[in-house]
C-alpha cells in the first residue's frame, strides 16, 4: 500500500485515493477475503419487502450487516448462526492510513458484485454514530459510483472507481446519498471469475 497523502481527489467532500492498493497489496487483500468467505460464507440478503439483492455479501468483525423481511440491522451473528469473523489486518490497515478516526471498525462488509449486480442509491444511517467515516475499498472490475445529496434526490455525480482505489465518506459527505450504477466486466484480472469485491468499514456500534 502506497503513503496516503492528501486525497487525489474530493468530491463532494467524499475524499478519493486512486491507487492506493498496489497489485500485491491487492492479491493480499483478496486472500483475506477468501478466509473471511470460508468462515461467513456470501449470501444474498433479501429487502423487508421481500425483493433479492442482486450484490451477494458478508462481514466481518464483531458485528454484520443484515438485511431480510425484519429490516436493515447489525446482527453478532452470520445468518447460518456462526460468530463473523475477525476484521482483516488488511484491511485495519486501510482504515488507519485514510480514516482519521481513534476508533478502529468494529464492522467490515464484504459486498460481490457479478457483471449484474448494482446498488442503488441509499445512505449508511444503520450506526450509532456518524461521527466516524465509513471507508470503502475497491477490488476487481471497475464500478460506477454515484455520489448524491443528503436529501433524496437532486443534481448528482459520478466516478468510476477502479481496483485498488480506496475512498472517505466523513465528515459533511457521511450522509451523503451513494450507489453502483454498474460493474464493467473484463476491467480487471484480479479476481479469477472476474467481478468486484468492495469492503466497507465502519464504527457500527
Amino acid at each position: 500500500m502506497s503513503e496516503p497523502r492528501e486525497p487525489a481527489l474530493n468530491v463532494r467532500g467524499v475524499a478519493v485515493y486512486p491507487g492506493l492498493l498496489d497489485r500485491p497489496a491487492q492479491e493480499a487483500m483478496v486472500q483475506a477475503v477468501r478466509r473471511v468467505v470460508e468462515a461467513a460464507p456470501l449470501f444474498r440478503p433479501v429487502t423487508a419487502r421481500g425483493r433479492e439483492m442482486s450484490v451477494r455479501m458478508t462481514s466481518a468483525g464483531r458485528v454484520g450487516w443484515v438485511s431480510d423481511r425484519r429490516g436493515y440491522r447489525y446482527e453478532p451473528r452470520h445468518p447460518s448462526g456462526a460468530p463473523w469473523p475477525p476484521i482483516p489486518p488488511e484491511a485495519l490497515a486501510v482504515w488507519r492510513a485514510v480514516s482519521g478516526d481513534s476508533a478502529d471498525p468494529d464492522c467490515c462488509i464484504v459486498n460481490f458484485y457479478d457483471a449484474g449486480a448494482k446498488m442503488g442509491m441509499h445512505q449508511d444511517r444503520d450506526e450509532a454514530d456518524f461521527a466516524h467515516p465509513v471507508v470503502s475499498i475497491s477490488l476487481g472490475d471497475d464500478a460506477l459510483f454515484r455520489i448524491g445529496n443528503r436529501e433524496r434526490g437532486g443534481k448528482t455525480e459520478s466516478l468510476w472507481l477502479r481496483s485498488g482505489d480506496v475512498l472517505v465518506m466523513g465528515g459533511k459527505a457521511r450522509l451523503l446519498h451513494h450507489g453502483i450504477d454498474r460493474v464493467k466486466p473484463g476491467t480487471s484480472t484480479l479476481l479469477r471469475e472476474g467481478g468486484r469485491l468492495n469492503l466497507t468499514l465502519r464504527v457500527a456500534l
